[in-house]
Order: structure tokens, then C-alpha cells, then sequence
């Protein structure tokens, strides 16, 4: 495994987070170069508790990198793998318009099969770096791939911001049925989070997952915040720290 590029940080901040060290890591795959990842977690002690982060569309890019130091600052090792890596490794895409329709190109080179790999990958990582509990977050896209992941693997707590496309088979990683068909084969506690005006995850399309969730007798909670929309996470400081709160609460009580 090569670290090409780590941090380190004092031991512990003023408000009584953890200091934390990030670095970039190689994460072995199988047959061809391997997938990079960013890895972020407490700079002394541990082990600690485990957390896949799902990326958007755009890749690893600094959002991405915040959350995965946000969750290391509250004693979590923290690990995003670039799910581009077969297709377009290392690449980060503005926000923007053009990096929206390359990362839907990009998005439909996914299958379940090598997604659900990859992720086997990071939670065999994450467990030889001595994580016991393991947990996912995802981000949109990447809220897509925590749901599904969490119909595959026994993960301990699943978190899903705005995660799109889950009743319907408009996406690649949604096919042959619905991955909200899956909702039985769920073990985790999962945490939806979503905005009401969110044109990725409509009304409609939030009543269909609270319902499957409930029908299929899963440990969960759907969270809608009114008057908002997509990708509230970098777009609402007050519902963010709500939202990371949730989180937070959510990971502790599957960790300890």
C-alpha cells in the first residue's frame, strides 16, 4: 500500500475534537491498478471505529475530503474510494454544469457488481486497519451506494444524504430492479437525510423509501428538512450541523 501524502495535526483541538491525520492511500482490487482513496483519522491512538464515505459525482474532490476529516475529528477512520478509478482515475469535476454531465457519463460505467466490490475492498481494508464496527455514509450518488451496499454488506450504521434513484431504474447502479427492492436484505440502523424541495429525491420518491423502510421492519429514520433542496450539506451551514449532529449521534450508538 503506498501513502504518497499524510498530515499530521496536534493531538487534540480546542473544542475538544480529535487532531487528525489524512492521507492518500492505494486500496489493492484485484486484476489492474489499484483504487486510490482518501483516508482521514485520529492522528494518535486507536483502532478506531470504521466509515466508507461515498463520493457525489465529481469525485474525491474537497467536499468529499471535508467529510471524511469531519467524521476523523470525531474519532472515526474515515475512508473515500475513487469509484472513477476504472473509468477515470484521480479525477476531481467542478460543480458545475459540465462536471455534472461528465460525471453522469462516468456514472453509467457503473455496474452493482464493481461498485459493490470496491466497497467489499474498503470495509476489508478498514478492518486490517484494525476497525471493529464498520458504518457507511454516502453523499447523493454516492447515498445510492451506501443504500445498496447496506442490502449487501453487514455494516453497522448506514447515513444517506439526498442519496437519488433508488425506486427507479434511470441510473446503471439501479438495474435490473430498483435497488429500493433490496430493502429487506438491510441489517444496519440507517439515517435518510433529504430536503423537501429536492429535485433529485422528489416527495414521492421520499414516501416510496420511508415505506419500504418500514414494510421491510428496517431500524431507520427519514429525515425531511423543509424549504430545502439537494446537496444541502454545502449549501446550509444550519441544517448541516443538524444533520452532522444525527450523524454523529447515529455512528456512536452502533460503536461503543
Amino acid at each position: 500500500m503506498r501513502t504518497p501524502s499524510t498530515q499530521h495535526r496536534p493531538d487534540r483541538t480546542e473544542n475538544g475534537s480529535y487532531a487528525i491525520r489524512s492521507e492518500r492511500v492505494d486500496i489493492e482490487v484485484g486484476e489492474g491498478a489499484p483504487m486510490g482513496a482518501y483516508r482521514a483519522r485520529p492522528a494518535a491512538g486507536g483502532p478506531f471505529p470504521g466509515v466508507v464515505v461515498a463520493m457525489e459525482l465529481f469525485g474525491v474532490d474537497a467536499a468529499v475530503r471535508d467529510v471524511c476529516d469531519r467524521l476523523a475529528g470525531l474519532g472515526f477512520t474515515a475512508l473515500a474510494p475513487d469509484l472513477h478509478h476504472r473509468t477515470a482515475p484521480g479525477e476531481e469535476l467542478a460543480r458545475d454544469a459540465a462536471g455534472r454531465e461528465r460525471g453522469f457519463e462516468l456514472l453509467e460505467s457503473m455496474t452493482r457488481t464493481t461498485v459493490l466490490h470496491d466497497i467489499r475492498a474498503c470495509i476489508d481494508h478498514l478492518k486490517v486497519s484494525g476497525s471493529e464496527h464498520i458504518s457507511m455514509i454516502g453523499l447523493s450518488v454516492g447515498g445510492h451506494i451506501a443504500y445498496l451496499a447496506a442490502t449487501e454488506f453487514d455494516l453497522a450504521a448506514v447515513a444517506i444524504f439526498y442519496g437519488g434513484w433508488l425506486p427507479t431504474t434511470d441510473i446503471s447502479l439501479s438495474r435490473p430492479t430498483p435497488t429500493l427492492s433490496l430493502t429487506p436484505a438491510i441489517t444496519a440502523k440507517l439515517l435518510f437525510l433529504v430536503g423537501e424541495h429536492d429535485h433529485v429525491v422528489p416527495p414521492d420518491h421520499q414516501r416510496e423509501i420511508a415505506s419500504a423502510l418500514t414494510e421491510s421492519g428496517i431500524d431507520h429514520e427519514v429525515v425531511v428538512y423543509p424549504a430545502v433542496g439537494h446537496g444541502f450539506l454545502t449549501t446550509d451551514p444550519a441544517i448541516a450541523a443538524d444533520a452532522w449532529q444525527r450523524v454523529h449521534s447515529l455512528l456512536t450508538s452502533v460503536s461503543t
